[in-house]
């Protein structure tokens, strides 16, 4: 059987760090078994999703490089949800209740105090014909129950988590639509998901409780379950879930200066047993990808760390694939040049100055500047300028090291450190090189 995965986001807001995971952990999943990554947009929730953020989820999966194979909307399948529910209602499966936010929040907390778990009492059950149609007579609109069968306990194979099994008793009987007939999570999902052919659902662990009712009502649909993992959530570097986390997007990561290839390969492995890398092969993340190595401890997202990885990562990066960002002028010899001292592409062009000008002058001591007139009186051009002064320069002077080369790199750049002058030079050429030395003699 073919794999088939699915991400399924509320356009109710930007994705953020934690839906980012999840999207590219089901990618990875169906990509390693050859199989199909669906995008299927959760916009029942009509008065909240807007096209606004549909867009955007579309636009963050495409810089992200997570293709789907397919898309579906949740608002154009609203008739599959009503066949559904009659199947359901007509099985005794699904069952109307009356009471008011107010009072079932009455129940919980009365059970609290008694010391029992706060899950719904199933009174609306115990209801006559005759009651329910007084009620509705005083203008009060049921929502709708799904019935848990307390038969038998509800079991898995979870693909992170191992076996699990939960009392159906222990369960509330979840509300799968609202009294104003608008829809919930749970019964679109599940059919939705049998429609698709989803094989596999791999989401964070704080739906394990909904999957127990979801497995419940795959099986009064008359299909089979998919298979479920379930993996850790996101904790911010001080170890508690993060708000910051909940806002940290694709938008604020890019403005950040972050390049898609370092956010996939720190995401795709945070979590598991294997270590973060600088990895931008997607085949390399894909083949190592393995439910097997995820852990139950909550996943530390790290600023810094995917800082490191970002650098690295654009240490990788070719002149072609970041051509289109780069400064006027600046070829392919000037991004190899200035790439090792840039941790985010958008620094080239402070880097490219050096080359271009002007530079920040520097003031130096009368031995410096002789130093420095010699050197200008010495400099000749070839291919390899660079290494043909410093040569002549420690055999004039017998200067070595950094006695050597930092005044030179310091009245060439304004700089103390910066790219390989073995590479720069040839970049900032004779005419602006000649005209450095000597106005660092002059000064």
């Amino acid at each position: 059987m073919s794999v088939v995965t699915r991400f399924a986001p509320s356009p109710t807001g930007r994705l953020h760090v934690g839906n980012l995971r999840t999207a590219l952990h089901n990618w990875m999943l169906a990509r390693k078994a050859g199989g199909r990554f669906l995008l299927r947009i959760d916009d029942t929730d009509a008065e909240r999703s807007e096209e606004r953020f549909v867009d955007g989820i579309r636009q963050d999966l495409a810089w992200l490089g997570l293709t789907p194979d397919g898309e579906e909307r949740q608002s154009a399948r609203l008739t599959f949800y009503e066949d559904a529910f009659a199947r359901l209602r007509d099985a005794g499966r699904v069952y109307p209740a009356y009471e008011s936010a107010q009072e079932l929040d009455l129940k919980r907390k009365i059970a609290l105090g008694r010391g029992l778990p706060p899950i719904y009492d199933r009174a609306a059950l115990a209801l006559s014909d005759e009651q329910r149609a007084a009620k509705e007579a005083e203008g009060i609109a049921p929502h709708w129950r799904f019935r848990l069968d307390h038969d038998e306990p509800i079991m898995w194979a979870d693909g992170v988590r191992g076996g699990q099994s939960f009392d159906p008793a222990q369960l509330s009987d979840p509300v799968i639509r609202r009294a104003d007939g608008s829809w919930l999570y749970m019964l679109p999902s599940a059919v939705d998901d049998i429609a698709m052919g989803v094989t596999d659902v791999l989401r964070g662990e704080d739906h394990v409780s909904n999957t127990a009712v979801q497995i419940q009502m795959f099986t009064a649909l008359g299909a089979a379950p998919p298979r479920f993992a379930h993996e850790a959530l996101l904790v911010g570097r001080e170890g508690k879930l993060s708000k910051r986390l909940g806002s940290l997007g694709c938008d604020a990561l890019r403005d950040a200066g972050i390049e898609p290839q370092a956010l996939v390969a720190m995401l795709a492995r945070l979590g598991t047993a294997l270590p973060v890398e600088p990895i931008a092969d997607r085949a390399t993340l894909i083949e190592t990808f393995d439910l097997a190595t995820f852990g139950r401890a909550p996943a530390r997202f790290d600023d810094a760390d995917l800082e490191r990885v970002n650098a690295a990562i654009v240490h990788q990066l070719d002149f072609a694939q970041v051509a289109d960002r780069l400064p006027d002028g600046m070829d392919d010899a000037g991004w190899h040049a200035i790439r090792p001292n840039v941790a985010h592409v958008n620094e080239a062009g402070e880097w490219w100055r050096l080359v271009t000008g002007p530079i920040e002058p520097r003031s130096f001591d009368a031995e410096t500047r002789a130093y420095l007139a010699e050197a200008a009186a010495a400099l000749t051009w070839s291919e390899t300028p660079w290494q043909d002064l410093t040569a002549v320069l420690k055999a004039r002077t017998g200067r070595k090291g950094r006695e050597l080369f930092q005044p030179l790199r310091q009245a060439l750049t304004g700089r103390d450190h910066g790219p390989d002058m073995a590479e720069l030079l040839p970049l900032i050429g004779e005419g602006r090189a000649r005209a450095r030395l000597d106005a660092a003699v002059r000064d």
